[in-house]
């Protein structure tokens, strides 16, 4: 291993036997994106257990198999750090829980090369930030759309970064977010389970779609609040996929009230949000919950809904 760089360990799950290496390294380790592993494989980067190199991506697994991953030195990163606000629950010297507005994206991107909650987070942190996910993502672990709001964990060290992928890997972390969905799901609560990938037929959307073409997930549902046609729902995340919650809500015709991709709110819903200036996916993290990856301490953290969100709902209980 060369100065600089440090190691990654990986296990595949047994599940993910026939998968090509990129796809189930991609799976098992959420931090990093299938092109940067698919890189990373071709560039040599990525071991058996025993030693071995293996450079081909498109390698198929066995299911169960260790991997070692070597991780190029951290360069400087490519967005500037800001003075952006932050809403700090939680703070140590590993890591730091942030209660993210709506409307923040969270790493650059095209269309976004600033104001993100990247450069905020270079400012906060003065560039103590875990480097394994990339220059464009330091400390992120996992992320939340720009539009939903609250709870985020992000990683100051690598070690802490990698026992929180694995956490996430091993869907440990307890995810639960509060959700405002267009009429009332039947049964009040319930399970969801449907792969997500990209939709065949517009790839700006998640859908579900067949396990070979997408990641296993599972959304479990509760009923906090009925209104005449709307609800406030509990929703628990056993996976954590893009989009999960909007498009599983969606699926059993339940889609959230203000979402602009998935939704297909009534007339009266739409005058409703129209009236309250609500343009965004009613959704939010309202809790986090996980062992931290250092000390072992099981911690908890809690976000009352956004003003935004709850102005929603009094409108809802008032006029329902």
């Amino acid at each position: 291993m060369g100065p600089g760089e440090s190691n990654l360990s990986v296990e595949l799950p047994a599940d993910a036997a026939g998968w090509r290496l990129d796809r189930a390294l991609a799976a098992a380790v959420p931090q990093l994106s299938r092109e940067r592993l698919k890189a990373l494989v071709s560039a040599g980067a990525v071991r058996g257990r025993d030693g071995t190199l293996v450079r081909d991506p498109a390698l198929k697994v066995r299911g169960g198999e260790a991997f070692w991953l070597e991780l190029p030195p951290v360069a400087p990163p490519a967005a500037r750090a800001e003075a952006i606000p932050l809403v700090v629950p939680y703070e140590d010297e590993h890591l730091l829980i942030l209660d993210k507005p709506a409307g923040l994206v969270v790493h650059p991107a095209c269309g976004h090369a600033d104001g993100t909650l990247v450069n905020a987070l270079l400012h906060h942190c003065a560039g103590r930030l875990s480097g394994i996910g990339g220059v464009a993502r330091p400390g992120i672990v996992h992320r939340i759309d720009k539009d939903t709001s609250g709870l985020m964990v992000v990683a100051k060290t690598d070690p802490a970064h990698e026992g929180l992928a694995r956490q996430f890997a091993a869907h440990t972390i307890d995810r639960r977010y509060l959700a405002v969905t267009s009429g009332r799901p039947v049964p009040a609560a319930g399970r969801i389970e449907g792969a997500i990938g990209r939709s065949p037929q517009n790839r700006q959307k998640m859908a579900i779609v067949d396990r070979a073409h997408g990641k296993h997930a599972v959304t479990h549902y509760a009923i906090k609040r009925a209104f005449n046609d709307a609800a406030l729902v509990e929703c628990r995340l056993e996976t954590g996929r893009t989009h999960q919650v909007r498009v599983h809500m969606a699926s059993i015709g339940h889609a959230l009230l203000g979402d602009p991709v998935y939704g297909r709110p009534s007339r009266e819903h739409r005058s409703l949000l129209a009236r309250l200036d609500f343009h965004r996916q009613a959704l939010h993290a309202a809790r986090l919950g996980f062992r931290h990856p250092i000390s072992g301490v099981q911690l908890g953290f809690e976000s009352d809904l956004p003003q935004d969100m709850a102005e929603l709902i009094d409108s809802l209980s008032v006029e329902n």
